[in-house]
Parts: structure tokens; sequence; C-alpha cells
């Protein structure tokens, strides 16, 4: 159940036209009180011989205790509480009850038998409008401070008595909502997101691995933003603001929006303090920097994809077990990655990639402040993703993404916990989301990568897939009966035959594998320990036509067939680091 303290105003009969109206697309059914302040208010809804300016005038009866001079500009109070769409319907009672817990809780009408003239109407089986006059019966000013977050306290505890559905409180770090003049007017535009939320996502995504101004301002340039810069009279740059193009408000000017309105950490000192880097936290970047395995010396998608996935692989332990404002800090580079990811995506997983970068960025903040420099890697992945272009969704540059988007899945699950041991509801239930969307777009990314492993796999002689499976029960015996059931274990056996074949230790790589993460939230362990696998081992993620290896395998010495033992004594070092 969500309350909403809408700005004051001065037009009570106003504000009653529209709850008693239509509304912008006739969405209004049935107008009727549900409560009033004495029980007894008219309803211009119901009573035909009622008029709303007779509603009007019974609430705005106090303002004649008061002076004219005396008078406040803005003494309309307005109200929103609205069920969540799976709740059950509520009679017009139970809301009734609602509107008057509200008005006492928020101090409107506190129940000292003096308090504010109020009236709650609806006009939707879902939600009601409380609207009051902000002068009480003995012509003093109500206690009304703070109302907003005394209404999310009272209706967590309407939403525990009716087991309603429970929204996680919020903490103040949020986004502002687009406000329902904005959602109308995309409506009308056609719009798929206000013009808010549009900006918030372009702006995000331009922040996405920027390491300066220059380049920041050049991305919004070429996202086709209009840019208002505000500058000092020294010359210094103080802050910005956005606008859509074709967003104009009744004069035909555009709409411009400031950073710091979009999201508390896209006002641009906040923005440079992810270009900030602290030389302690520079020497530890580059230090994990260092620590990555070389890759191929190439460029383009796949390769900024696999060097996304292991500085996310990286981020794992920090955010589990490092102190709060590293961990906040990488969590709020992977909303970067995210957004990057996003941007780069290809058509097929581009959908579900925006929507969970997009319910990502609830995550990426708190009150727990971000010590920025722990995130260069993450930020760096960012960088590479963007620069790298969009991926085309096939061959090694389509199964990398597959592999980036499983590693980012169990980030999101990170991400989720931590701000659960935290508290953080809103953030937690925001990663967790963004991990179902990673969950739907991995299973569209990978299904034709894995359909090739599981041929390669299928494929296999049987003393070769033998030799997998004997391997699988020594390394991971808990495991090995589950994963042989799953539909991609002949990928993990043909992925397995491959690390062999390129002179790694496969058990080795395959308890690492299992060790350095949980496995329980996978819905396939063997895919998560295939992507694993063949990154920790530099196999191409997307693996060429399936080939008859019956021959070769027939003319194989018996020494090269998988031991505990390394077969390769810096690749197996390789694989403990990693």
């Amino acid at each position: 159940m969500i309350p909403r303290i809408h700005q004051q105003g001065s037009n009570a009969l106003g504000l009653l036209h529209y709850l008693y109206g239509k509304g912008t697309h006739e969405e209004h059914i049935d107008p009727h009180l549900v409560a009033s302040f004495d029980g007894m208010a008219p309803d211009p809804g119901r009573d035909p011989s009622v008029t709303k300016r007779d509603l009007q005038r019974l609430l705005d009866q106090t303002l004649s205790l008061l002076d004219a001079s005396q008078r406040p500009d803005r003494h309309v109070w307005h109200c929103s509480v609205r069920a969540a769409p799976d709740d059950p319907i509520l009679s017009d009672e139970q809301w009734g009850d609602i509107a008057r817990r509200m008005v006492a809780a928020t101090g409107i009408d506190p129940g000292d038998g003096a308090g504010c003239r109020w009236a709650a109407v609806r006009h939707a089986d879902d939600h009601i409008h409380i609207i009051a006059t902000l002068i009480r019966e003995d012509g003093r000013r109500p206690d009304h401070h703070r109302s907003g977050k005394r209404a999310q306290a009272e209706c967590r505890l309407i939403e525990k008595e009716l087991g309603l559905h429970q929204v996680a409180p919020g903490d103040g770090t949020a986004a502002k909502r687009a406000t329902s003049a904005e959602r109308h007017k995309a409506e009308r535009q056609g719009r798929e997101r206000p013009a808010r939320e549009e900006l918030r996502e372009t702006v995000r995504r331009a922040v996405a691995g920027a390491t300066s101004e220059e380049e920041f301002f050049d991305r919004l340039a070429s996202a086709g933003l209009l840019i208002r810069k505000r500058i000092a009279p020294s010359g210094d740059l103080l802050g910005y603001k956005v606008a859509l193009p074709d967003d104009r408000n009744g004069e035909k000017e555009p709409v411009f929006y400031a950073g710091s309105t979009l999201a508390p950490d896209l006002s641009l000192p906040r923005i440079r303090e992810r270009w900030a880097l602290p030389a302690e936290a520079a020497a530890s970047a580059d230090g994990s920097r260092a620590e990555q395995p070389a890759l191929p010396d190439v460029t383009g998608p796949a390769f900024a994809r696999r060097r996304a996935t292991a500085a996310t692989w990286q981020a794992l332990p920090i955010v589990d077990h490092g102190d709060d404002g590293a961990a906040a800090a990488q969590i709020a580079a992977a909303g970067e990655v995210l957004d990057a990811l996003a941007k780069t995506s290809a058509a097929h997983t581009r959908a579900e990639l925006r929507e969970a970068a997009f319910v990502f960025e609830r995550a990426s903040r708190s009150h727990v402040k971000a010590v920025r420099g722990h995130d260069r890697v993450l930020r760096q992945a960012a960088r590479d993703l963007v620069h790298s272009g969009p991926a085309l969704g096939r061959g090694e540059d389509g199964a990398t993404t597959a592999m980036l988007i499983d590693m980012a899945f169990f980030l999101a699950i990170t991400a989720a916990n931590w701000h659960a041991r935290k508290h953080h509801g809103q953030q937690a239930a925001a990663a967790q989301q963004a991990a179902e969307h990673l969950r739907a777009a991995y299973q569209v990314a990978a299904d034709q990568p894995m359909t090739v492993l599981r041929q390669r796999g299928q494929r296999l002689v049987p003393r070769v897939r033998q030799q997998q499976a004997d391997l699988l029960h020594q390394v991971l015996p808990d495991l090995a009966a589950r994963v042989q059931t799953e539909p991609g274990w002949p990928a993990l056996a043909a992925t397995l035959d491959d690390a062999r074949r390129g002179g790694n230790d496969p058990a080795a790589l395959l308890a690492d594998g299992a060790r350095r993460r949980e496995l329980d939230t996978a819905i396939s362990i063997s895919d998560v320990l295939v992507w694993r696998l063949r990154r920790s081992a530099h196999l191409p993620a997307a693996p060429e036509i399936p080939q008859d290896t019956t021959t070769r395998d027939k003319h194989r010495a018996p020494s090269s067939a998988p031991t505990a033992q390394p077969t390769n004594g810096a690749a197996n070092g390789t694989a403990r680091r990693r």
C-alpha cells in the first residue's frame, strides 16, 4: 500500500472537480465519499442535491477563523493511498477506516476533537484520495511535519493487519517518482515511460564507465538530449540540466530536469565522485586489475564481455566479505555494467536487460556511502562494453553475452543478500527483481551456444563421457547426481573435455568453479559451471559446430585422460587464483 502526499494547493474546488470527474481517460468510476471528518459531509457523488461547491465550502469553513492576511496561500492538503495490484479489492468501510487512520497518523486529524476538516473520495477499486484544509477547528495549523514518513509507517501496519502485500520501507535514497501529470503526459504522447524516467535512464547510460566531464556530456549530446549547463561567474561548471527534444511545456519550451532531480547520484558533484581516485584506492584497484589473467589480444564485444565477466567475478567476494564502503561501491558500479550491457545488447536480449538495469538502479543507492576507487575494475568493464560497440548476439559475442549475464545474475543475488543483511528492504527487492530479468535474458542469450555444447557432449564417445562422469563424482560428490539429470550436463561434459584438450586440469577447474560461489540459486548448476570453466580455461565461449571426435579419441594416448592432478602447473595456478 503506497501513500503519497501531493504538493499543497490553494484550490479545493478544483481538486474536488478532478476527484469527482471522469478522469483523464474516463478511468474514474462511481466517485463517492467513504469517510469524512465528522462522518456527515455531503457527498456530491451519491446525493444529486449536493454540489462539489457545497463540500468545498464545508471543508474550507475553518479559513474564516483567521483574518484574510493570516490565511495560508496553500491550504489544501492532498494524500492518495493506493493498494498493490495483487491485493484484494477492499470495501468502502475498509477504505474509510484506512482514511481515518491516515489523517490521524499524519497529524491532520489526530483525534483531539479539533483537527482539520477532511474528506476521502473513492473513484477506483484500488485507491482513495484524501483532501483536507490545513486549518484546525481551533484556528491553529496542524502538526503534519514529516507526514510522508508517518503515512508510510501507518501503511506498513495496515498491510500486516489486513494481510495485504507488504511494501519494503523506504530510506529516502530513491529517485523521485514521476508525478501523475508526467505519467498522463507520457500516455498522451505515446511514450513508453515518462520523460523523467527516460532521462534518468539515458543519463545513467551516459555515466556508465565515463571518466571525465567532457566524455559524459559528449555522450548526452550523442543520445540526442538537450543540455543546459550552470556556470559560475568564475567559469566553473556547477551543474547541468537535460531535456528531451520533443518534451515541451504549454509555451512550447523544452522541459528541463536537473541531474539531482532525476536521481540523488546523478547530480554533477556525485558523478564527479566516480572519477576521483584516492591514492590507496588506486593502488588497490591497480592490483586487482593486474591479477586478471591475460586474455587474447583482441577487441570487440566478445573481448569486452569476457573482461566484464572477470571483473564481476572479482566483485562477488568484495560484496560478500568486504567492508561496507567497498561493497556499496561495487554494487553501484554493477549498475553501470548493467546499463552498459543493456545499451550494447542484441535485440533479442535488449528488453530484459534494459528492465534489469532499470530496476537495479534502486539497488545501487543506500545510506552506506560508496568508497569510490574500489569500483575501478567494474567501471572499466562498463567502459569497455560501451566502447566495444553493440553485440550481434551470435557466435562468440552472443555466447560471451550469456556468460556475462550468468555472472551478473549472481552479482545481483549477492547484492540482494547484502542489502537484506543491512535491512535495506527496497534495495534488496530491486536487486532480486533485477536478477529475475537477468535470468530471463540468460535463457534467451544462452539458447544457441548451449545447444551447440550439448550436441558436442552427446557426440563424445562413451569412454570419454564416462571419464567426465567419474570426474564429476570425484570432485563434486554431493552435486553429481543432480547435475547429471540436468539438460546441460552434456554441455558440461564437453567443456571438461575441451579443458583437458587445452592442457588444463579439469578437476582443479571444476573444484574451483564450484567452490568460489554458491550454486543453490542456480536453476541449472551445469550451465553455471560451463561458463565458469570456459572463462577460467580461456576456452571459446561459442565452440564450432560439433565434429565427430570418435576417430581422434581412438588414437589418443591413455595418459591424456583427466586425473585429479594438474596436467599444466601454470594453468592450474591460474585456476586457483581465479
